[in-house]
C-alpha cells in the first residue's frame, strides 16, 4: 500500500478528499442560507433570530475554511465555484424565508443533513488512521448536535 507524506494509505486519502468536498459543498449552500435568514428574518423574534443566524455563519465560514485546508493538507483540491457546490449539494437551498420557524426548521435539516456527511466522513477516517480529519469531524459532530437539541427545543419538537 502506498502512503502520502503523512503516513496515509493514497488511494484512501483521494476517497477522503472527494467525501470532503462534498461537505465543503454543502457547507458553502448552508452558509448562504445563514445569510438569507440573517437579512430576510421579521416579526416578534428578530432581534433574537437576527443575531443568531450571524453567530451561525460566522461559525460556517470557519468551519469551511478549516475543511479546505483539510482538503488542500491531504493533498487535494478544494471546490470553489457555485456550479460545483450546486451539483454535491444534498442540502435544501432556503429563499426568500422571513419566517421564524421556518428558518429554524431550515438550520435543523440542513445540520441534520451535515451530520450524515460528517458521520461518512468520520467512519473513512477512523478507518485509514487519519487522527486530523477524524479529529475535525468529531468536533462538527458534537457542536452541530447541540445546534440542533436547542434548535428543536425552541421549535418545541422532540429531538
Amino acid at each position: 500500500m502506498k502512503t502520502n507524506s503523512l503516513g496515509l494509505p493514497v488511494e484512501e486519502t483521494q476517497i477522503l478528499v472527494a467525501e470532503l468536498n462534498i461537505l465543503l459543498a454543502n457547507f458553502q449552500v448552508y452558509y448562504q442560507n445563514l445569510r438569507g435568514l440573517h437579512w430576510n428574518i421579521r416579526g416578534k423574534r428578530f432581534f433574537d433570530l437576527h443575531l443568531k443566524f450571524e453567530e451561525l455563519y460566522n461559525d460556517s465560514q470557519l468551519k469551511i475554511d478549516a475543511i479546505a485546508e483539510r482538503i488542500l493538507t491531504l493533498g487535494g483540491t478544494p471546490l470553489h465555484t457555485f456550479e460545483d457546490y450546486s451539483k454535491n449539494k444534498r442540502i435544501k437551498v432556503g429563499k426568500n424565508i422571513s419566517n421564524d420557524e421556518e428558518a429554524i426548521q431550515l438550520v435543523t435539516s440542513s445540520l441534520t443533513e451535515l451530520l450524515k456527511i460528517e458521520r461518512v466522513i468520520l467512519k473513512q477516517s477512523d478507518e485509514i488512521d487519519d487522527e486530523g480529519t477524524n479529529s475535525m469531524m468529531s468536533d462538527f459532530i458534537t457542536e452541530q448536535e447541540k445546534t440542533i437539541w436547542m434548535m428543536k427545543a425552541w421549535l418545541e419538537e422532540e429531538i
